[in-house]
């Protein structure tokens, strides 16, 4: 973490009133709190999800990164006043679990769109409609994106998808039906393929 960001995280904690007295209600209101993080499980393993007031802005599988590194990051991106809040994102939780036990095709959730830019944001939004139970191609999605020569540069965009999961990039396939990669591994992409009824 650099120096930059660790004097921003002091400086915010120290702001912030004492774990003993903390109301997160009081804390939204006086405008010390960007960006809320829980620790959701699933049948993949834990996830770390964040909002913000516009919406999911990151859900990432811990492996062995663990939540801090998670956490440093949506602090140097995004901002240092961030809070573990786990009913702040109940309905995340709750439309995950629901996922998961195949109750949900679709997610409801707004996203907040603030970890993407220019060509990759264009991939990913595309990527978000692509349907339950269907697939796509790099190609495709390149194509849809506006840009159909780059197909490589949407394969880069999907590993770099800041909502797997939610924002469906397990759902690309390569030209041919080879899976390609996933930022997951390809046994999470299997995994969540199959549970969708994709089979190969």
């Amino acid at each position: 973490m650099n120096e930059d960001i660790e004097i921003a995280l002091r400086e915010a904690a120290a702001a912030l009133p004492s774990a003993a007295t903390l109301d997160l209600r009081r804390v939204a209101a006086e405008g010390l709190l960007d960006v809320a993080y829980a620790t959701v499980d699933s049948p993949l393993g834990p996830l770390v999800v964040a909002a913000t007031p516009r919406g999911l802005v990151r859900l990432a599988y811990t492996g062995s990164r663990g939540e801090g590194e998670v956490v440093e990051e949506l602090a140097g991106n995004l901002s240092p006043r961030i809070l573990e809040a786990p009913e702040r994102l109940d309905e995340v939780r709750r439309e995950l679990d629901e996922y998961f036990e195949g109750r949900r095709v679709g997610f409801e959730l707004p996203i907040d769109w603030a970890l993407t830019r220019g060509f990759t944001g264009e991939v990913l939004r595309e990527t978000a409609r692509i349907e339950y139970g269907r697939t796509s191609t790099y190609a495709e999605v390149a194509s849809r994106a506006g840009s159909p020569r780059a197909v490589r540069a949407a394969g880069n965009a999907l590993g770099a998808n800041p909502l797997p999961v939610v924002v469906p990039c397990h759902r690309v396939l390569r030209t041919g039906g080879a899976l390609g990669g996933y930022t997951g591994g390809i046994e999470r992409k299997e995994f969540l393929l199959r549970l969708e009824g994709y089979h190969r």
